[in-house]
């Protein structure tokens, strides 16, 4: 899916919508994410380079904030650790630059999460939503998780779509539960491993691809849960 082909007619926002700042030097990208976003229920202001942002937030309050890796001027990695160091307003990096250590210098800089272009724009969707609810509720534990029409109940272990129940093995029910402690978060193959009912990291990886095509429309390209290179997995939820 491509951000042309997302949008959708936008209906009036209610005023305690989340406002998120983007801050992209590409018109064309500003144009069509920021519709799509509206579309997905946020307010958006648009920042063409890191000084017009640092305008924009001398004015408002943002729940969030999207920044290009690369920008005249300023950087977006300069300007992420520069709000990081007065505020910890939650920051997401968009970037085309997709090797691990573009990626670590992001997380050093303090960003929340980093979305390689080009990307899905209801993956980013789910991302930022995620980065908003670490930030509120951290990780409280919670009853149910969902990932589109499929819904996991933690303390039953009971996965559903719509009426219909998906059938899961015990392991698949541990890793579900450990990854709902936690969405949104980087769990690591060792970590996930280190319980005996799920077993070595090699059985980790197996029990990741079936799980996904019980959660996932398109498992061998997944929305919610996901590959974190060099790390481990990270589950998404809506």
């Amino acid at each position: 899916m491509t951000l042309a082909s997302s949008l959708a007619r936008r209906d009036p926002l209610p005023d305690n919508a989340p406002h998120v700042l983007l801050v992209d030097d590409d018109q064309r990208i500003r144009e069509l994410l920021g519709r799509y976003l509206q579309d997905s229920g946020f307010r958006v202001t648009t920042a063409r380079d890191a000084e017009t942002a640092r305008a924009a937030m001398r004015g408002l309050a943002f729940d969030l904030v999207i920044l290009d890796f690369m920008m005249p001027g300023e950087s977006g990695l300069d300007l992420a650790r520069d709000l990081k160091s007065m505020s910890p307003i939650p920051i997401c990096m968009l970037t085309a630059r997709a090797e691990p250590e573009n990626r670590v210098e992001g997380l050093e800089a303090g960003v929340d999460d980093y979305v390689t272009k080009p990307f899905e724009p209801r993956e980013l969707v789910l991302r930022l939503n995620n980065i908003m609810r670490r930030g509120r509720i951290g990780h409280e534990p919670r009853d149910e998780i969902r990932m589109g029409d499929y819904a996991f109940s933690v303390e039953r272990g009971e996965l559903r779509r719509g009426d219909e129940t998906i059938k899961l093995t015990e392991r698949e029910r541990d890793l579900l539960r450990l990854f709902a402690s936690r969405p949104g978060s980087p769990i690591a193959r060792h970590e996930l491993a280190s319980d005996e009912s799920t077993g070595s990291e090699r059985a980790i990886d197996v029990q990741i691809n079936r799980l996904r095509r019980k959660i996932e429309l398109d498992p061998s390209n997944p929305v919610y849960l996901q590959t974190v290179r060099g790390k481990g997995y990270i589950l998404y939820i809506d």
